[in-house]
């Protein structure tokens, strides 16, 4: 696989996201997003996923443009209908008019239904954590297609249902926790696919309830496990929470309508430390409970224990300096969308 520069990537992107009908803010919102996923580590959310925005885009599932519409709000509250945009736009300044409301009046929360794919939750409770705030989201798929079977149970019910919180600190990486409460993320089936990679047992059983390995029986009638193993009760649990918060609360409903058009909901909350604390003084301890987590004694073969959000932080350094792999089979992808457009001399995929 050839390692491919995030500047490059991220100009890629966008020239392929303009040339589908995308506003170049909307492009530059969406391509940060992605590379900078792919710079994180997490591929699946990476810019394999642009082709699959354009096919939305095409099918009329996404609409650049959309008007961001506020159905109500308060002091500290905010309602708002995505009409169909891209998600990351829309998610970006919801977040960020959340924050600002939150420095008024020391929390806010928001709930919006009818958007396309956020990508990564983390990138956005961590804009809460860089301005002094601890930050959290839940987001799911709304109506669109499931992937993930309740605990005991053999067939969908499900979203992948992600989490996030984020922690202020004066670390050199986020302090945060981003993760799905599925036993793994759709994408990272996808991306085991496209490599042509076995998965590990416990992430996915086929469609007759049998443990598998083989990715493609995710696509072929199998689903995804709830997070936790034989404890996945409790990622069940959590995914359930998570519906009800993005499902239920943002009014986008549960199980699954027929058009098949993917939307995130989405619920946010920013906490101003301040009302609770100092600050200064917040941050401090995040920074000594993140060493005293790290000096605990290692288990044999352990190299180094690291916070939450650490690892990201470390690929990110590792990846803006080499390059980020890219598979063959996305780079032919994202090819074939660039010719489609007339735009392919002009992608930088080298």
């Amino acid at each position: 696989m050839p390692l491919i520069q995030a500047d490059r990537l991220t100009k890629t992107a966008s020239i392929l996201l303009i040339a589908a009908g995308a506003s170049e803010e909307e492009a530059e919102i969406v391509s940060r997003h992605s590379i900078g996923a792919n710079l994180a580590g997490h591929d699946s959310h990476g810019i394999m996923q642009i082709p699959s925005y354009i096919d939305r885009v095409e099918r009329g599932h996404i609409v650049p443009g959309a008007p961001f519409e506020i159905i109500q709000e308060s002091d500290t509250t905010t309602v708002i209908n995505g009409n169909w945009g891209f998600g990351y736009a829309i998610s970006e300044r919801a977040m960020k008019m959340t924050i600002e409301k939150a420095k008024k009046s020391n929390i806010a929360a928001t709930t919006i239904h009818k958007q396309s794919h956020v990508g990564r939750v983390g990138a956005y409770p961590c804009m809460a954590a860089a301005e002094g705030m601890i930050g959290m989201m839940t987001a799911d798929s709304g109506r669109s297609p499931k992937s993930v079977a309740p605990f005991g149970g053999a067939e969908a019910r499900l979203g992948t249902n992600p989490i996030c919180y984020a922690i202020p600190s004066n670390l050199d990486g986020a302090f945060f926790i981003d993760m799905a409460t599925s036993a793994v993320a759709n994408g990272k089936v996808k991306l085991a696919l496209a490599r042509g990679q076995d998965i590990p047992e416990g992430w996915v059983i086929d469609k007759d309830g049998n443990p598998t390995t083989n990715p493609q029986d995710l696509y072929d009638g199998g689903v995804l496990l709830p997070l936790g193993g034989p404890e996945g009760h409790k990622g069940y649990g959590l995914s359930a929470m998570v519906e009800i918060f993005s499902g239920l609360l943002t009014g986008l409903g549960f199980g699954v309508e027929a058009s098949g058009r993917h939307n995130d909901g989405v619920f946010m909350v920013a906490f101003k430390v301040e009302a609770f604390r100092s600050l200064e003084v917040f941050k401090a301890e995040v920074d000594g409970f993140a060493k005293y987590l790290k000096a605990t004694r290692k288990q044999k073969g352990v190299d180094e224990i690291f916070y939450p959000g650490e690892l990201e932080h470390i690929r990110a350094i590792a990846r803006s300096r080499d390059g980020i792999e890219i598979e063959d089979s996305t780079i032919a992808k994202l090819m074939v969308v660039g010719e489609k457009y007339g735009v392919a001399d002009k992608l930088q995929l080298d």
